[in-house]
C-alpha cells in the first residue's frame, strides 16, 4: 500500500483527490491499489516535478534526514506564452531551463541564507558573544563574592536569629515578619524600591511590582536576588532565607551558561570564512541557463525574423475590398450627389 502526505494529494489536481476518498478513515477495505497514470511528451511531467520538489522539502522538515536551517516551499512557477507555445510544441530545452530555473532559485536562496549566517557569526565573534562573557564573568564573580560573605554572617544557631527593620533589630521571627508586612501597607508609591533594613549581612529593599500586583523583596551584597513576598509572617522570613540559601544553585547555572556560550564562541569562529558548499553546482547551473536562454531567444528571433517579410508584404499590398474602402467611397459618392443636388436646385429657382 503505496503511503504519501496527505497535505500534498490535497493539493494535487482533481484526479488525485479522490484518493483521498479510497484511504481516508471509516474505508473498511484492509488493502487498495491505487493506478496513476501519466501520459508521456505532455505537462505531466512538469506537475509531477513540482510534487518532487514538494516531497523533497516536507521530508527536510518532518525528518531528521538532511537537516537544513530554512527551507522554502516550491510553489507552481509562472509560465510566459512563449514557454507554453515551446511546450507545446514539445521543446526539451523549455523542459530544462523550467527545471533549471526551480534549481538556480532553491540554490540561490540557501546561498542568501548561508551569506546571513556568516554575517550574524561575524557580529556574534566580535560583539555578542564577547558581551554575554564578560556579563557572565561579572555575574560569577559577583556570585562567589555573596557567597564567601554569607558564610561570613550566616546564622548558624536558630536562637541567635537577628534581623534589622526600619532602624529596630527584632530578635524573633515572627515579629521580623510582621513587620515586613507593616512596610508593606506603609508603601505609598508603585514600582519604587525602598531600602527597610538588612539581613544576615545583606541589605533589603521593597518594591510594589503593579503588574503582578505582588510586593517584590531584593537583597543585595554585590549581586541583586528577589523574592517575592507573601501574606504569611513567618513563611516571609523563609523565603528570604531560602533565598540566601540558593546562591551556589545560581552560580552553578550562571558558569553553564557561560560554559556554552564559550562553546558557541568557538563553533562561530570554527564556522565563519566557510565558502558556500554548492557554490560550484549554482555557478555550473547558472552557465547551462544562460547557455539555454541564449538559444530560446536565437529561436525566438528566428520566428520573428521569418515573420516579418509576410508582415511587410501585407503591408504594402493593397487592402482590396476592405470595410475601410467600401465606407470611403460611400462617404465621397454621397457628398458628390450632395453638391449635385444642390447646383440642381439653384438652377431651378433661378439662382445661376
Amino acid at each position: 500500500m503505496e503511503t504519501y502526505h496527505s497535505n500534498m494529494a490535497r493539493r494535487w489536481v482533481l484526479s488525485l483527490q479522490r484518493e483521498g476518498r479510497i484511504i481516508r478513515q471509516g474505508n473498511h477495505n484492509k488493502k487498495v491499489h491505487i493506478f496513476r497514470y501519466v501520459t508521456e511528451s505532455t505537462f505531466d511531467s512538469y506537475m509531477w516535478q513540482l510534487i518532487e520538489n514538494k516531497q523533497k522539502f516536507i521530508s527536510q522538515i518532518m525528518t531528521s534526514k538532511a537537516p537544513v536551517r530554512s527551507c522554502e516551499d516550491v510553489d507552481e512557477a509562472a509560465l510566459s506564452y512563449a514557454e507554453v507555445k515551446a511546450l507545446a510544441t514539445g521543446n526539451p530545452a523549455v523542459k530544462e531551463k523550467m527545471a533549471l530555473d526551480v534549481d538556480v532559485a532553491k540554490l540561490k536562496l540557501l546561498k542568501a541564507n548561508h551569506m546571513n549566517n556568516q554575517y550574524r557569526l561575524e557580529d556574534d565573534i566580535a560583539r555578542n558573544f564577547p558581551q554575554q562573557i564578560a556579563k557572565l564573568t561579572e555575574i560569577i564573580d559577583s556570585y562567589k563574592a555573596d557567597i564567601a560573605h554569607f558564610s561570613e554572617h550566616k546564622i548558624t544557631d536558630p536562637e541567635q536569629f537577628s534581623m534589622e527593620i526600619s532602624g529596630k533589630v527584632f530578635t524573633e521571627k515572627k515579629e521580623a515578619g510582621a513587620a515586613l508586612l507593616a512596610v508593606c501597607k506603609d508603601i505609598k508609591s508603585v514600582d519604587a524600591a525602598m531600602d527597610i533594613g538588612s539581613y544576615q549581612g545583606f541589605n533589603m529593599r521593597i518594591q510594589f511590582d503593579s503588574w503582578s500586583k505582588e510586593f517584590i523583596l531584593s537583597v543585595k551584597h554585590e549581586s541583586v536576588a528577589k523574592v517575592r513576598l507573601g501574606a504569611d509572617a513567618l513563611g516571609n522570613i523563609t523565603r528570604i532565607n531560602n533565598l540566601l540559601e540558593s546562591y551556589p544553585e545560581k552560580l552553578a547555572e550562571a558558569e553553564q551558561r557561560l560554559e556554552t556560550v564559550q562553546e558557541q564562541l568557538a563553533n562561530a569562529k570554527a564556522e565563519v570564512g566557510k565558502p558556500f558548499p554548492k557554490e560550484e553546482e549554482l555557478n555550473q547551473k547558472l552557465e547551462r541557463l544562460s547557455e539555454l536562454n541564449a538559444l530560446l531567444n536565437m529561436d525566438e528571433r528566428e520566428d520573428t525574423e521569418a515573420e516579418q517579410p509576410e508582415s511587410k508584404e501585407k503591408e504594402e499590398r493593397p487592402a482590396h475590398g476592405s470595410i475601410h474602402e467600401k465606407l470611403q467611397i460611400y462617404k465621397e459618392k454621397s457628398q458628390r450627389e450632395s453638391e449635385t443636388g444642390r447646383e440642381t436646385r439653384k438652377r431651378d429657382f433661378g439662382l445661376e
